[in-house]
């Protein structure tokens, strides 16, 4: 049988994926197993690099048997979790410390001198980003200052997000990472073409330990054929918002998605123009195929479905993250009860690492149905508070397509679409990282020509609508500034 069947992994925040796709975007078979987080400290949240690869392999072996064998695999494309940080040895190819998690805050401190000594005008400048823990480069910052393994590797150590990582551990070595991850470390210039020597002296991270940039689709590297029969390619590689936003098939200029998974994440492409925001959004990479690069606008959410698996793990007022759609329509509105999802800080527009979480409202008639809804009815204030910021720096939502696991919930979809009075499209199948991260691979094996080609591997959509009367949605947003300006203040 020739190799018809393009492989993704999906290396995500809670779990790792491995999924088969045929050339035409059928989603063949899924193999899913879960990676867990660490928290040795308020505000620290850490991963064993050795369990993501393990994971991963477990999955791409599940994976490629149900696809039958090595042999049908046309192409690999890898999608990750992006500023998450792996540090390990380049002789004994072991990690040197847990890899510190993008939702981490511990580098707060960190970040607030640099900002206090005046330098985040030139690193947005030159990054599209901000000086905020979220990002890379002050996590392999802290590594070295505080791991001495680290220090004393020397010229072994070797710094990387969780791609870089994964791509070492496949091919036996090869230690490279891809324009659009690049661009969420701190340390690549949105124009440039490697590594941003003065950011790496400014966060104290050598060059050399970072790994080699390279486009988004093309022939990327080789898997080891010891890991699953044979010496598969590697053909295309993003992060996961990056890859989402390709699977939404935002192609052209303005057109923009919003990603619900841990986080929630809107990136919308404003093409070969290099954004720059006034009102505290990234600019980022978007892909770099054929030698061209595409950036996108982006704001980040740190809490999104990490709130309802807190309510459901930590609070136990969740059976699973599903019941919260039906708690959420059990009650006529939350009773008064608004959340502020600040369990990592608040990300865009707001960049405040300091702010905790607060449910307010609450009185002797406030019920988990009414909590579990005001946790959903979150998604959207966030959001809309985004939308305000993308169109002070012209780039106004007008359609949003929407995926991820929480898109799921159809009440979470039609409140986003009556909160920001705007039109919905969600695709029927909503893991679109993955679709992205094969919509990738199959341009980088030459299946498709370019990526507006490979949107012929791209689902059926469905739509929602806004129906919420004006003045509901103004209670609720009035209710919500309310909390914000009380915890900013």
């Amino acid at each position: 049988m020739s190799a018809d069947r393009i492989l993704v992994l999906d290396e995500g925040t809670t779990s790792t994926r491995a999924m088969v796709y045929d050339p035409a975007g059928a989603l063949l078979h899924v193999a899913q197993a879960p990676i867990a987080q660490h928290y040795p400290q308020d505000g620290w949240v850490e991963q064993d690099a050795e369990e993501i690869f393990s994971a991963s392999l477990a999955c791409l072996r599940e994976a490629v048997e149900a696809a039958g064998g090595a042999t049908r695999i046309l192409a690999l494309g890898i999608a990750n979790q992006r500023e998450t940080v792996v540090a390990w040895d380049r002789a004994t190819g072991h990690p040197l410390c847990r890899a510190i998690v993008w939702q981490d805050r511990r580098t707060a401190p960190d970040c607030a001198a640099l900002k206090a000594a005046g330098h985040e005008p030139a690193v947005q400048e030159r990054t599209g980003l901000l000086l905020d823990p979220y990002f890379s480069a002050s996590k392999m910052g802290w590594i070295l200052r505080h791991v001495p393994e680290a220090r004393a590797a020397g010229e072994r150590l070797a710094l990387g997000t969780v791609d870089a990582w994964l791509v070492w551990k496949l091919t036996g070595g090869l230690h490279v990472t891809d324009a659009a991850n690049a661009s969420r470390t701190a340390l690549f210039a949105l124009d440039g073409q490697g590594w941003d020597r003065g950011l790496c002296d400014l966060f104290g991270v050598p060059a050399a330990a970072l790994p080699e940039v390279v486009g988004n689709a093309g022939p990327i590297g080789t898997l080891s054929p010891e890991w699953l029969g044979a010496p598969i390619p590697i053909c295309g590689m993003a992060g996961d918002q990056q890859a989402a936003t390709i699977g939404q098939g935002c192609l052209a200029p303005g057109q923009g998605k919003a990603t619900f998974g841990t986080g929630a994440f809107v990136l919308v492409n404003t093409g070969a123009a290099r954004p720059r925001s006034g009102n505290r959004l990234l600019g980022t990479v978007l892909a770099e195929v054929g030698g061209l690069r595409t950036y996108a606008l982006e704001g980040s959410i740190f809490v999104a479905g990490s709130l309802i698996k807190w309510l459901r793990d930590g609070l136990g007022l969740l059976s699973s993250a599903e019941q919260s759609e039906a708690l959420a329509r059990s009650v006529p509105d939350s009773g008064g009860v608004t959340i502020l999802p600040a369990l990592s800080g608040l990300g865009a527009p707001h960049w405040r690492p300091d702010v905790r979480g607060v449910i307010a409202g609450l009185t002797q008639a406030s019920t988990r149905a009414h909590i579990a809804r005001a946790a959903l009815e979150a998604m959207a204030h966030q959001c809309h508070d985004l939308a305000a910021a993308f169109a002070a720096d012209g780039a106004p939502w007008t359609l949003l397509r929407i995926d991820g696991g929480m898109s799921g919930n159809d009440w979470l979809a039609q409140d986003l679409a009556d909160v920001l009075a705007i039109r919905l499209e969600r695709p029927a199948d909503i893991e679109t990282t993955a679709r992205g991260a094969a919509m990738l691979a199959a341009v980088g094996a030459g299946f498709y020509s370019d990526l507006a080609a490979a949107c012929a591997m791209l689902p059926p959509v469905e739509h929602f609508v806004p129906r919420m009367a004006e003045e509901a949605r103004a209670t609720r947003l009035g209710s919500w500034r309310k909390l914000l300006a009380q915890n900013l203040s």
